[in-house]
Parts: structure tokens; C-alpha cells; sequence
């Protein structure tokens, strides 16, 4: 993503577009999530829209800002796969399929879908018992996960039923 031009006006509370290479940025990107903010960040396959998975406020942020019906549950983001069981139910973490597939496909664009624990919100998971869970192979999507210290509940950045974004600019 490209920095804002040198000297560019910047209101408060603005969008703004941060070098994903820069710690600073991944710092000030993981600190608005954990006060209950949204960001845009990539992944490898579109941008997504994230928030706090575990702050049930944060997350309704999503479901407003990309109009969103709350009966479609988003996928939580996880910066490394031995994060996973912090979020389903032990018999689903210790299921020897899902280490298969995870040391296959993660990091990547695969999504697991287990049995979720309590802490997770309802919102999240559009109140079902399972939630979609995966590790993205994006080194800005791992670093701003790594950095927050919880997981992002992130659908693509754009408005419900449009198309994903792929850049930063869209």
C-alpha cells in the first residue's frame, strides 16, 4: 500500500492508506483494532475489513460499514496456526485431520470450519456453532494479527454483493 504524499492534510478519524512495510504502521493498524476499530488490510487473495473477533461491538462495525445481513458470519484470522485452539472446542483442535490440513494449507486461503468456543461473539459466527478460521499467507495480514494480540474477524473490504478489492486504492 502506498503512504499518504508528504505533507498531505489528514483529518482525524480519516481512511488513510499505510506502507504495510513500515512496523510504525502495522503498530498504529493493531493498536485501532484493539481499541475496537476497522482496518483494511490485505491478503492473498483481496483486502479484507477487520475487527477485534472477540469485541462483539467491533464486529457490528463490519456488518455497517459494508452492509452486510448479520445472518452471513465472517471468517476470524488467526497470525499462526497453533492459534487455533485458543478458539475451538478441544476435540476439533486435537482432530488429527485438522493439524493435516493445516500444516498443508496454512498459511493460506484455506478456511477451517470447527466448533467454536464461547468466547468467540455470537456475531461473528451469525450465531452458529462453528466458525471459519484460517491463517492468511500475507506477511502485512500476519504482522497486523501478530501485533493487535487477538484475532480479526475480517470479510472483504467492500460493500456487501460487490466486487472484492485487490488493491489498496480501491
Amino acid at each position: 500500500a502506498a503512504a499518504p504524499a508528504p505533507g498531505a492534510a489528514h483529518a482525524p478519524g480519516a481512511p488513510r492508506v499505510l506502507s504495510g512495510d513500515d512496523p510504525a504502521a502495522i503498530a498504529e493498524a493493531a493498536a485501532l483494532v484493539r481499541a475496537g476499530r476497522l482496518v483494511a488490510f490485505p491478503t492473498e487473495t483481496v483486502y479484507g475489513l477487520g475487527a477485534n473477533a472477540l469485541d462483539a461491538a467491533a464486529v457490528a462495525r463490519v456488518f455497517a460499514a459494508k452492509d452486510r445481513p448479520s445472518f452471513d458470519p465472517l471468517i476470524v484470522h488467526l497470525a499462526d496456526g497453533s492459534d487455533l485452539a485458543d478458539h475451538v472446542i478441544p476435540a476439533d483442535a486435537a482432530d488429527p485431520r485438522v493439524a493435516l490440513l493445516a500444516a498443508r494449507f496454512w498459511p493460506g486461503a484455506l478456511t477451517l470450519v470447527l466448533r467454536k468456543r464461547g468466547h468467540l461473539p455470537g456475531i461473528v459466527t451469525a450465531g452458529l456453532p462453528t466458525v471459519g478460521l484460517r491463517v492468511p499467507d500475507h506477511p502485512v495480514a500476519r504482522g497486523l494479527i501478530r501485533a493487535a494480540g487477538v484475532p480479526i474477524a475480517a470479510p472483504s473490504a467492500n460493500r456487501f454483493g460487490r466486487i472484492s478489492p485487490t488493491r489498496a486504492e480501491h
